[in-house]
């Protein structure tokens, strides 16, 4: 007998005698509230085994059993098969989804494909497996402002990461560069600012400009069924609106939200806009209307305003702005901005949610219940656990899935430094240096897929994959015992195969592909040196 390769690996693994094959008499059983689970588990057997493997309620002869088991804890499962059938047992309905997972890994990995495969033996080998995560927020940011991703892919995303146990979706919807996601009473968001005239080519100021229009929009039944799609995953959609800074899509649909009130097109170019957001409390208002619609569609607890990388030029230009900070007694520009996310913290508040920043945040101060993403290394992380905030850590020479993934010439736009699958293994949410205490208030952490240069869903398959199955497992299993070596043999001799079968067009292990290039487009790339000094000036005023 050998263990079952699984992947995230589990905390307990190990065979059993016997198996039990799949034929046309087997059934799933689940009581009423694991329906809608036991319905995704047929769907997923079906397409490949051919089998019909009806639902019931009753206790069947030898067949697959689902069922609930509140000891076990939030999100764990125990999966048992063997001769007399496969049972999985869930803490919550999380826990019993994790444990049909890792039933469709038992399996030869054309349980994947779409279409009936007839030459296959569908037999779930004897294992027993246990299994818990270790951190709360296993998630991934997915950027569909600088490149719209459509519905369709955005669904799929889910799914991939549904697969590897991952829990929170980010969804960055609003940049410079495009605004993603219909708000009803200011319908200009999208029909202007959903849109840019042409999309800058690599990563330089001197790059060429690729004159094609771009853009798209979630409509408000698309964000609804994106939401319900991930729920029913296990998947919490957590939204991101980008204010003060970032926003100059907003700022192109509505002048009179900017600082100058002049007529300004959706940016074309990457990087970050000099146009921030006015301090009028008619902006505020503006925003507050923006989040009530959005807190309607998502239902997560957190609710992303941005807060990063907020030019300050126009705001020590302007003479109302300075009169403004004058009436509010505010000293400088960085009160200015927390003063600006605390009247958005307090509104979400009031919906009963919790804004969620990146850390840049920390430069002022901070209402109750702010959780903060550390992405500029883990300054951010130990700075905001020690003032006794939430954490969701993402450091971006860890886990910026955009980064090149190797030295290799051939990497397409070589972005910053190498982030191999090895860094992403690495992955540890918790810094070093904080007390137990404090430790505690990591919530988890979560990769990040910044899409400027990933201008087709080909290219998040490859950015993402398999650097986002590294981070899953660093973030299902902890810091504790990782062997890299052991996960790589994992991956390639048995989880390969299985993205194969979806259609996922990972990076390979030699490289990247011919048509995975981008011959004549320029990267920004940099070295470990050169990063950790640019970074460490920039999260100077944050150190706690």
């Amino acid at each position: 007998m050998t263990t079952p390769m699984l992947l995230p690996r589990p905390v307990t693994v190990r065979p059993a005698p016997g198996e039990f094959p799949l034929d046309a008499a087997t059934t799933i059983k689940a009581p009423g509230e694991l329906a809608t689970t036991a319905a995704w588990l047929q769907s997923a057997l079906r397409p490949a085994t051919g089998l019909p493997l009806p639902l019931t309620d009753e206790e069947p002869g030898p067949g697959i059993a689902l069922t609930l088991r509140p000891e076990l804890g939030a999100e764990a499962y125990r999966l048992e098969s063997g001769p007399a059938g496969v049972r999985i047992e869930g803490g919550d309905a999380g826990g019993v989804f994790y444990g049909c997972q890792a039933l469709l890994q038992l399996l030869p990995p054309r349980v994947y494909r779409s279409s009936r495969t007839t030459d296959e033996r569908w037999a779930v080998p004897g294992t027993v497996v246990e299994d818990a995560p270790h951190f709360r927020w296993r998630g991934a940011m997915l950027d569909v402002a600088r490149h719209f991703l459509p519905k369709r892919e955005v669904l799929r995303f889910i799914d991939l990461m549904a697969m590897h146990r991952l829990n929170t979706l980010h969804l960055h919807l609003t940049d410079d560069q495009g605004w993603r996601v219909e708000i009803m009473r200011f319908p200009r968001l999208t029909e202007t600012g959903g849109w840019r005239s042409s999309s800058q080519l690599g990563s330089t100021d001197d790059d060429r400009t690729e004159d094609r229009p771009h853009g798209g929009y979630y409509t408000q039944d698309d964000i609804r069924e994106i939401v319900a799609h991930a729920a029913e995953r296990g998947v919490t959609v957590v939204p991101e609106i980008d204010v003060p800074g970032h926003s100059q899509a907003a700022i192109a649909a509505y002048p009179e939200l900017g600082v100058t009130g002049e007529q300004l097109a959706v940016m074309t170019r990457w990087g970050v806009s000099p146009h921030t957001l006015n301090a009028e409390e008619s902006t505020i208002d503006f925003f507050r209307g923006v989040l009530d619609e959005v807190m309607a569609l998502f239902p997560s607890t957190f609710i992303g305003v941005g807060g990063d990388e907020c030019p300050k030029d126009q705001w020590k230009g302007d003479p109302r702005t300075r009169q403004l900070m004058a009436e509010r007694g505010l000293p400088d520009e960085k009160a200015l901005q927390a003063w600006f996310i605390a009247r958005i913290a307090a509104h979400v508040a009031e919906g009963g949610r919790r804004v969620f920043g990146w850390d840049e945040i920390l430069e002022g101060e901070l209402p109750p219940g702010v959780a903060v993403a550390s992405w500029r290394g883990m300054t951010g992380a130990v700075t905001a656990a020690r003032r006794g905030f939430d954490v969701v850590s993402c450091p971006d020479d860890q886990v910026y899935l955009d980064y090149r993934q190797s030295e290799h010439p051939d990497e397409p736009i070589p972005v910053s430094v190498p982030v191999t699958l090895e860094d992403a293994y690495s992955f540890d949410p918790v810094p070093d240096g904080l007390t137990d205490e404090q430790a505690a208030r990591v919530l988890g952490g979560q990769a990040n897929l910044w899409t400027e240069h990933m201008d087709t869903p080909r290219m998040v398959d490859y950015y993402a994959f398999p650097r986002l199955c590294a981070v899953a497992e660093a973030l299902w299993c902890g810091a504790g015992d990782r062997d890299f070596d052991e996960f790589r043999t994992r991956l390639y001799d048995a989880h390969l195969p299985r993205l194969d079968a979806i259609g996922v067009e990972y990076r390979a292990p030699a490289g990247p592909l011919p048509w995975q290039t981008r011959p004549g487009v320029v990267g920004a790339p940099a070295t470990r040196a050169d990063r950790e000094a640019h970074m460490n000036r920039r999260v100077a005023a944050i150190r706690s």
